[in-house]
């Protein structure tokens, strides 16, 4: 295969902003940052641009169409937290490099009629509708007894989860207070097994409360960030305990009922989305209205000021309504700019969704532009060093060295 190699371009490494202005490709990766352009290499001029690492949505709920909507936002890889989308059931998305590629914690460990039975009317199957119908069904962990979760986590492994998702939700968030919800003693058996085969574990928190109960269980990450004010005491407590943290502003804004109005208005993400997409962008959860967002912003700030490692994550999931203000790929670019807002520099954002999200789930192939790497980057006009919202003005985007037609 002809190399292929990137000229001009400003280069953001996933970490900085390096001195060099070529990048080349060659058979799906990175064959040499800086130095001449290879004898015969097919030319991309990048002047005026900036080069990035494909970029990482560390929380959706994904299908094969998200997945090709993703990419089309220059999203490389989406980490499903709830759905089918485990090794058994892949292959064919891990090599179509017309989608983001994907890594999956399976089903949640969540009681019968926990969260997230509550968010979708009668009869409608999330689990169905969120991944391939091909394979063997998906497990569904118990999460009634401290046995059960244990028992569950070796055959959420076998089934090709990555990674292991603890829901800690009673509903209160969400307009359904009084939901079944995993107790502690469970809550901390599976954990603790999990720890014994070496699998990352993630918890969904929507509340202070909920937070504790992870940081009592030994959680490696939050798959949200709680909506209440913080206090100095959980911040200091999410440092000690070397948690990351996926904040999903653009989620806790929606719970808030703040829309993807704005974002939906900019002709960049206009031209992407069908209208089941814009219709969903435009809508909100709105559950939450005592929420405020400044108060979300804030205790991003706090936690990044603190050297917790923040990363970029949404929870898109199927275009409705009802799951409103969030789209795949779009809303990466809006968590960005919410990242900003929060305080954050762009620089600070960037690592966010690429080189610090790869390094905390063990993505060790992506999330930078090094020599050796897979080629998954994104080429855009200006510089979102500078100009976060510039990561929108897409030029180029490529996963695994292929080039993506683009619909501009």
């Amino acid at each position: 295969m002809t190399a292929t190699t990137i000229t001009g371009a400003k280069v953001f490494d996933g970490e900085k902003i390096l001195g060099v202005t070529t990048v080349s490709i060659e058979d799906g990766k990175i064959v040499q940052v800086g130095g001449d352009v290879p004898a015969g290499a097919d030319v991309v001029d990048g002047t005026g641009a900036t080069l990035l690492p494909g970029l990482i949505d560390a929380h959706v709920h994904s299908s094969p169409d998200s997945l090709a909507l993703a990419l089309r936002f220059g999203v490389t890889t989406e980490l499903e937290m709830q759905g089918t989308n485990t090794r058994s059931r892949r292959a064919g998305t891990s090599q179509d490099d017309a989608v983001a590629d994907v890594r999956s914690a399976g089903f949640g460990l969540t009681p019968p009629g926990g969260h997230p039975s509550e968010l979708f009317p009668p009869g409608f199957n999330p689990g169905g509708a969120a991944g391939p119908p091909s394979g063997e069904p998906p497990f569904h962990p118990d999460a009634t007894s401290p046995e059960g979760a244990a028992a569950s986590i070796p055959k959420l492994l076998a089934h090709g989860s990555d990674y292991i998702k603890f829901m800690i939700d009673d509903g209160s968030v969400e307009g359904h207070p009084g939901l079944p919800m995993i107790d502690q003693a469970t809550l901390n058996a599976g954990a603790a097994e999990a720890r014994k085969y070496g699998a990352l574990t993630v918890a969904h928190t929507l509340t202070i409360d909920a937070t504790r109960m992870a940081l009592e269980a030994g959680i490696d990450g939050l798959a949200h960030l709680f909506v209440e004010p913080h206090d100095a005491e959980i911040v200091s407590m999410i440092k000690d305990a070397g948690m990351f943290v996926v904040p999903c502003a653009v989620l806790n804004a929606s719970l808030t009922g703040v829309t993807g109005d704005e974002l939906a208005d900019d002709p960049r993400v206009a031209s992407r989305l069908n209208e089941d997409w814009d219709k969903t962008l435009r809508s909100s959860f709105n559950c939450y209205p005592q929420g405020n967002i400044e108060d979300v912003l804030t205790t991003i700030k706090a936690l990044s000021d603190a050297g917790v490692d923040i990363l970029v994550g949404t929870d898109a999931s199927v275009p409705l309504p009802f799951l409103g203000g969030l789209a795949h790929g779009a809303s990466v670019h809006h968590e960005l700019q919410y990242l900003v807002r929060a305080g954050l520099t762009p620089p600070q954002a960037l690592r966010a969704a690429t080189a610090t999200t790869a390094r905390r789930f063990a993505l060790t192939d992506r999330g930078r532009i090094a020599e050796g790497l897979r080629a998954d980057l994104l080429l855009v006009d200006g510089d979102p060093t500078t100009t976060i919202s510039d990561t929108l003005n897409t030029r180029a985007v490529w996963r695994r060295g292929t080039r993506l037609g683009l619909v501009r």
